[in-house]
């Protein structure tokens, strides 16, 4: 499967594929395509795979693309805002945050990540659930924003607000730092808590959260 990723600020993956070659999408995440791409749709893996879906924010059913009778090409929109960003899980496995999956090849294998850490589920504004991807191929995730990325070492760590962070290698950890200081977490506007993430990996934060994004824009929306 070939793809390129165009536009901004609501990127669109533009997929071509050869005969017989599949690719997989969100439930109604298709924006257009070409006669000969053949759609099924199910729940692609049985129980255990529609809770992973489900828990994390996804539609339980997925949708299979495969072009038929020769090459075929199909795209897919992004719902918000933001950047794609298409990653080979063969390379790496990785940690997203909910809702993030758009569409993927069909080895690719999605499942729920749970935090292990208790004070890091309640607040670290990531949840206890993200999600998980593994196997081989391309994932393709939307994010809030610009994208801004990161190596962290053996050790190093950064510390996010709440909702910025994207994605991370499965290698990475988080846990919870307070804000220091009474007055700051009181006035500050950060909150109490920040999402330490730790190395060693790579980690994919985003520019502006979709609950960010609601709070700027809702004071100009009319109330009645």
């Amino acid at each position: 499967m070939q793809y390129e990723i165009k536009g901004t600020p609501f990127p669109v993956i533009i997929c071509k594929l050869e005969p017989n070659e599949t690719v997989c999408c969100q439930k109604g995440a298709m924006s257009w395509m070409s006669p000969n791409m053949q759609m099924s749709t199910n729940a692609g893996g049985g129980i255990g795979k529609m809770f992973s879906r489900a828990v994390t924010g996804e539609s339980i059913f997925q949708n299979k693309y495969t072009a038929v009778g020769g090459n075929g090409e199909i795209a897919f929109a992004s719902t918000v805002p933001g950047n794609v960003l298409a990653i080979d899980v063969s390379e790496r496995n990785i940690v997203a945050q909910k809702s993030a999956y758009l569409a993927s090849s069909p080895s690719v294998e999605m499942s729920v990540f749970f935090q292990k850490k208790i004070g890091a589920g309640f607040f670290g504004g990531e949840g206890f659930i993200m999600q998980k991807f593994a196997g081989k191929g391309v994932v393709f995730l939307e994010i809030d924003g610009s994208c801004i990325e990161y190596d962290l070492a053996a050790g190093e760590s950064i510390l996010v607000d709440t909702g910025y962070l994207a994605a991370m290698d499965a290698t990475c950890s988080i846990d919870i730092e307070s804000v220091k200081g009474v007055g700051n977490a009181l006035f500050g506007g950060e909150g109490f808590f920040n999402t330490r993430v730790s190395g060693p990996g790579h980690v994919w934060l985003q520019t502006m959260p979709v609950n960010s994004l609601a709070g700027a824009v809702r004071p100009y929306i009319p109330t009645n």
